[in-house]
């Protein structure tokens, strides 16, 4: 069972689009399908991250007057720094820029400007950020996340590359142990096996002999005559 697995997994990742015996239980999607879907999932967390900084350049990091309304907040004191978008607009890496914060860090670094809130939603204590346009943030950096570290992941698990992977190292590192000491259980239940069969042979063997020595016996014990002839 070891062996044949071994060997259908080596077949899958020397010939993926051929039809073997993992077709039915793997099923996986061309590169081009998954590649589009990676386009897709870069170009929502390019997006995301655009709004959010949109929202801190041109909102949060400017001091209203009064007049403008619900983007007025009353905000003040030092800048909130912008979030490292991790695309540029055609969505090539990009790296980033000083006074950037990026995923992990945003959201600690961001609640530092956060001030205390009227019940109008006004800022009441200095602080560029109010807790619900906070928590907006936080929700977009959150998705953005996800979407850039386990985007490239699941696209691996689509096109089956992460298995293609799994399987490879599996065949390399394990498959030749797994043979060696599946060679090694069939021996010993082989000699296991043979010991058993030469025990029953035995047993038979010295059944009889103790049956013919009992019977032996009981013949001379009713035969007197075979009794005095016997040495």
């Amino acid at each position: 069972v070891v062996a044949d697995t071994c060997v259908a997994m080596d077949e899958w990742v020397q010939n993926p689009t051929a039809h073997t015996a993992l077709d039915d239980i793997i099923p996986c999607v061309d590169n081009a399908t998954a590649q589009e879907t990676l386009l897709r999932t870069k170009d929502v967390t390019y997006q995301l991250a655009n709004v959010v900084n949109v929202v801190i350049t041109n909102v949060s990091n400017v001091n209203v007057p009064p007049v403008a309304g619900r983007l007025f907040i009353n905000q003040s004191g030092p800048s909130v720094p912008t979030l490292c978008n991790p695309y540029n607009a055609d969505l090539t890496n990009r790296q980033c820029a000083s006074g950037e914060v990026d995923f992990m860090n945003a959201t600690q670094v961001w609640k530092n400007y956060t001030c205390q809130v009227s019940s109008t939603g006004i800022c009441t204590t200095p602080g560029r950020l109010t807790p619900s346009f906070y928590n907006q943030m936080v929700n977009a950096v959150n998705v953005s996340y996800g979407l850039y570290h386990y985007g490239p992941f699941l696209v691996g698990l689509q096109d089956c590359s992460f298995v293609r992977q799994t399987f490879t190292s599996i065949n390399n590192n394990h498959c030749a142990a797994l043979r060696r000491y599946s060679q090694w259980i069939y021996i010993g239940l082989l000699l296991v096996s043979v010991a058993v069969m030469l025990s029953l042979i035995f047993w038979v063997i010295y059944a009889r002999e103790r049956r013919h020595r009992v019977y032996t016996k009981q013949f001379l014990a009713g035969n007197p005559e075979g009794r005095d002839k016997a040495p």
